[in-house]
């Protein structure tokens, strides 16, 4: 996870101004699009695994402010995995039903199973972002659900899920050429939003409502990573680069799970095709008999 900054730990200061939003300058654009590639197959295989072995499961959370590329890195990270098995979850507005449980309940429902993979384009954390800073709720009731969020992920990863949060990061310059690019754009203009603006007034306010969250909610078993995203290119291969090395670590694992697998199938087979001759014989035996 050498490309992005991984904050681990709960209390940690957070600076998100003191942190990069665009590529390091020794980053080759051509050369990381070629990583790219062997970084998507070798994801591709670990998913596999995962799905095969059912010991695990991946939970992968996007945040970033209004076009900060959630929907990106979805389509160019996400997308070259299998489909079977992987679910892609955007949290809106909640419904009239979801307002009527605990601010995780429509959450928790959308995890994966083990095997699977769950993307969340935004999530819980919507929930000490937006609620905050729009003043939705009483600051005593956001407060306390950072708290909550962490019992949550502490259960999930005691449940072998594998918890990987992202925070796409891009600074006020890049924010306004893409949303105003998107109104240009004949195709991409349903993006639009009057809210996106507004929340670009509260540039400030949202910045520390990320900062606390972040501060608030990094765990070993959760990390939250900061991932510079003014560079689209860059902000996809820092991405699958860090999923990656999240994932690699059970390869190992896996395997064996699968090789012991295949030991038991191949013992159930061995032992179906001997009472299946058994019977053969047996029938034959009947047959000479009568005969």
């Amino acid at each position: 996870m050498k490309h992005v900054t991984v904050f681990d730990a709960a209390g940690a200061k957070v600076r998100l101004d003191h942190l990069p939003t665009r590529p390091p300058a020794k980053i080759d654009k051509a050369e990381a699009k070629g990583r790219m590639e062997e970084l998507n197959e070798e994801l591709f295989a670990l998913q596999d695994l995962m799905w095969g072995a059912r010991t695990h499961s991946l939970l992968v959370v996007l945040q970033g402010r209004d076009a900060a590329g959630k929907d990106g890195t979805v389509k160019h990270v996400v997308g070259g995995l299998n489909p079977r098995g992987i679910s892609v979850v955007s949290f809106a507005q909640p419904t009239t039903e979801e307002r009527r449980h605990d601010f995780l309940w429509r959450v928790h429902r959308r995890t994966p199973r083990l095997g699977e993979v769950a993307i969340f384009n935004r999530s819980h954390y919507e929930d000490v972002l937006v609620v905050r800073v729009h003043r939705l709720v009483k600051k005593s009731l956001w407060k306390t659900r950072y708290g909550h969020i962490n019992d949550f992920e502490s259960l999930l990863a005691e449940e072998s899920c594998i918890v990987l949060k992202f925070f796409l990061h891009i600074s006020p310059q890049e924010q306004e050429q893409r949303l105003m690019a998107r109104e240009k754009d004949p195709i991409d203009a349903w993006k639009l939003s009057v809210q996106d603006w507004i929340d670009r007034d509260q540039w400030d306010d949202f910045t520390e409502a990320y900062e606390d969250a972040i501060s608030q909610c990094a765990a070993p078993h959760a990390p939250w990573m900061v991932v510079p995203s003014d560079a689209k290119w860059f902000r996809n291969f820092a991405v699958a680069e860090a999923m990656v090395s999240a994932l690699r670590p059970y390869r190992k694992q896996w395997r064996e799970t699968l090789e012991a697998q295949g030991k038991l199938r191949r013992a159930e087979l061995e032992a179906f095709r001997k009472q299946r001759q058994e019977r053969e014989r047996g029938g034959k035996k009947r047959r000479a008999a009568v005969g």
